[in-house]
């Protein structure tokens, strides 16, 4: 079964166990004949692909009647596959959705690791700092470095914790915020497992 994720730069397979990644600029998905199952939040990639029967976009079997209509659906499909927890995609942006009882009870968006610091650079120079994901959360800090990741990750870890359910970290910054969250699962292809949910379903 060949799954695929696209973005805004690229398309994401899994076939089988492998992932591997294609530029959405170079990429043509006319090469591929066997049967690919996508979801895709690129609408000039979908507009090309509805013309590709062997192109079969998962979207168009969900029911969305629990989410907000602007949700991404790359969001939508992970909490779809799971009963109980709270997901942190850390890529560009960061994503907390929750969901208790299989029902998705809503989420927010967060800078993303880069983003943030990108921030913190054009406040001041003298901020350019990376983040320290071991800094101890429980004491306000007394230097620079501790003093930006401590604003950054004190919100982001209260707000995910308060919701006492298993955490499930994925995306490409996923690691980072293990630190913080040492308790969570990393499970960096939890969209395509939730995709093989639902194609089960099908």
């Amino acid at each position: 079964m060949l799954l695929c994720d696209i973005g805004n730069t690229s398309y994401h397979f899994l076939d089988d166990e492998r992932d591997y990644k294609e530029s959405v600029a170079t990429f043509d998905p006319q090469t591929i004949t066997e049967d690919v199952y996508y979801i895709s939040v690129n609408s000039s990639v979908s507009k090309r692909l509805a013309a590709a029967p062997n192109w079969i976009n998962i979207e168009t079997f969900l029911d969305r009647s629990d989410y907000y209509e602007s949700m991404g659906v790359d969001r939508v499909v992970a909490c779809e596959g799971i009963s109980d927890g709270v997901i942190v995609d850390a890529g560009s942006a960061i994503t907390v959705d929750v969901v208790k009882k299989s029902h998705f009870m809503g989420g927010f968006i967060y800078p993303g690791i880069n983003a943030m610091a990108s921030t913190y650079k054009t406040i001041s120079p003298a901020l350019a700092y990376s983040f320290n994901f071991d800094i101890a959360i429980q004491k306000l800090p007394k230097n620079s470095q501790d003093a930006i990741s401590y604003g950054f990750l004190k919100l982001l870890k209260s707000e995910v914790d308060s919701y006492r359910l298993p955490i499930i970290l994925t995306g490409g910054d996923a690691e980072h915020l293990k630190a913080l969250f040492p308790e969570a699962k990393i499970d960096k292809l939890l969209l395509f497992e939730s995709m093989k949910k639902l194609i089960i379903k099908l």
